[in-house]
């Protein structure tokens, strides 16, 4: 990475630079760069706040697993030397979604890494997507790895539960998790192979370069030098403001702007990732969205939307265009260019490639954790996730009491048009789905945000059930109240159990549906269910047929 030039590059509106400035004022008299360094808690709440000084950890973390490599490099090893062929991740959120990337972006391109030939990591309670991990490894030569920080989080335990049954060997298993969770205690039950711990002072999102990301990395295969290596880097990278070099680093800068923008209405984060850094766009999601949706406040980060010309997009936007400098991307440079010279900001973050991920991950979080600084939020605590956990837990209680409540109705196409039609910016479109992941799903849906983007010039995002509920479902209930919100529930025949449970996986990803359905409208938030039918592409695609019909058209929309 060194034969590149790696300088951040910005390019700001007129309309957007009487906040900027402010801001990095601001973070200059309050030595933003240097307390940040020191790992000063008080510059996010006053001594004693919960969830601030605990939760710092992950500022010296890649120094300090240098020293935990050993036992992680000769279980790999063994793995190796054991002919184990398949490696299934069990976790959610930040416990599976840095792995998510390091999967799918080392996957890239000619060649694997000499570690297992598949590589899954299961972050969803669908079903449809259990059975797909079933039908793709052979359980006797499988490592499963299963990730909780807390040790109680309901996916990852049902999911182990379920591949206990398949595979009763304590030696088929891995434990990464805080010191004394209830998964430690589990996996001394059980007999696991290993139990790899997490630092307690780092949260789920800002775990990357913890045990969480490094673990299964190196059981991938993979040096993880280089991601450990990228952490420090992160801190000097240099940023050019408008062609100029700025005198800060780029996290600072771009922490401070990314608040200001959001302060003046440019709130919308969209994100523009290369191939070879696919599925970091997810992992961003979490960062951003869990990190500053609360207090009514917050950055949205928008991430796998279709790319559209400039009369396609409100004034509510800021792009981040993240180049591979091996591979670039000019179709996508060009069209990022196009938004910049129609007034919107634009950030280029150039990279590395997946070898510069460590990097990435580390000049994000420092970037989160100065735009917490410039919100004025705590930038480390989820308060609002739990509401959707609790909720869930309520319809689950209620069904094994054999008192569930009845499901919400579908919405009409009066109400699709209700909810829909006259959306504009600053309102943004969150399409909920609870299906398993496919490709064929994500393609319907990016044609049905394509629809709502052209038609609406207004921000989409999607994310899966329950994944989202430990990432974008922050911001839904704790962020700016702009979002409308469609939910969209798969069929879940058929179903699986999930051993020593009285519900199975499809009772459960309903529940979750149920609840945060729930919740949102206790927010007094607009929100509507379509269940999909049959094979969920077609009926998404049919849906989007619906939308256009009776929301999007002239004659479809309600007045006003």
């Amino acid at each position: 990475m060194s034969d590149h030039d790696l300088t951040v590059s910005a390019t700001t509106p007129s309309r957007l630079r009487a906040r900027l400035q402010a801001s990095l004022q601001h973070a200059r008299a309050e030595d933003l760069a240097g307390r940040m360094r020191r790992g000063d808690a008080t510059l996010w709440a006053p001594p004693g706040t919960p969830e601030v000084a605990d939760r710092l950890g992950w500022l010296t973390i890649a120094q300090r697993m240098r020293a935990q490599l050993a036992p992680i490099r000769a279980l790999a090893a063994e793995l190796e030397a054991e002919g184990t062929t398949d490696l299934v991740l069990l976790g959610m959120g930040g416990s599976s979604l840095a792995p998510e990337v390091i999967r799918r972006t080392s996957w890239m391109g000619a060649g694997l890494p000499a570690g297992p030939a598949r590589v899954a990591v299961l972050d969803s309670t669908s079903p449809g997507a259990v059975r797909a991990v079933d039908g793709s490894i052979d359980a006797q030569r499988t490592l499963f790895v299963v990730s909780s920080k807390s040790g109680g989080t309901i996916e990852p335990l049902s999911m182990f539960a379920h591949f206990w049954s398949m595979v009763p060997d304590g030696r088929r298993f891995v434990a990464i998790t805080d010191e004394g969770s209830g998964l430690e205690r589990l996996a001394a039950e059980r007999g696991f192979r290993a139990v790899f711990h997490g630092d307690p002072e780092i949260g789920g999102r800002y775990s990357a370069l913890s045990a969480f990301g490094i673990v299964p990395a190196a059981l991938m295969g993979l040096d993880v030098e280089p991601l450990l290596d990228g952490a420090a880097a992160a801190w000097e990278t240099p940023i050019a403001i408008d062609g100029r070099p700025a005198e800060t680093p780029a996290w600072l800068w771009l922490g401070c702007a990314l608040a200001a923008f959001a302060q003046e209405g440019a709130g919308k984060l969209t994100f523009i990732v290369p191939p070879s850094l696919d599925g970091l766009g997810l992992w961003l999601e979490q960062l951003f969205a869990e990190s500053t949706g609360k207090q009514g406040r917050g950055i949205l980060p928008v991430a796998q939307e279709p790319l559209l010309g400039p009369r396609d997009y409100g004034d509510d936007r800021v792009f981040v265009l993240l180049d591979d400098v091996r591979e670039p991307d000019r179709d996508a440079a060009a069209a990022a260019r196009a938004l910049a010279q129609a007034g919107h900001p634009l950030i280029e973050i150039p990279t590395g490639g997946p070898a510069d991920l460590g990097r990435i991950f580390m000049l994000s979080e420092l970037t989160v954790a100065a735009a917490g600084f410039a919100l004025q939020i705590n930038p480390f605590d989820q308060p609002n996730v739990q509401e959707a956990k609790d909720a869930t837990n309520r319809v689950l209680e209620a069904a094994a009491d054999g008192d569930a409540p009845q499901a919400p109705a579908e919405a009409t196409d009066e109400e699709l048009a209700a909810l829909l039609g006259d959306a504009a910016p600053p309102s943004y479109v969150a399409v909920m789905g609870y299906a398993a992941p496919s490709a064929e799903v994500d393609e319907a849906v990016a044609q049905l945000r394509r629809a709502l983007m052209e038609a609406l010039k207004v921000t989409t995002t999607f994310g899966y059930g329950p994944r989202f509920l430990h990432s974008t479902g922050q911001f839904h209930k704790g962020g700016p109240p702009e979002g409308r919100f469609l939910q969209l529930v798969a069929e879940t025949e058929p179903d699986v159990e999930i051993p020593g449970q009285p519900y199975t996986f499809g009772t459960l990803i309903r529940a979750q549906a149920d609840g945060d359905l729930a919740t949102l409208r206790a927010h007094g938030l607009p929100a509507a269910r379509v269940s999909l039918r049959g094979e969920p592409a077609a009926a998404i695609r049919q849906l989007t047929g619906r939308i256009e019909e009776h929301a999007l058209s002239p004659d479809g929309r309600p007045p006003g």
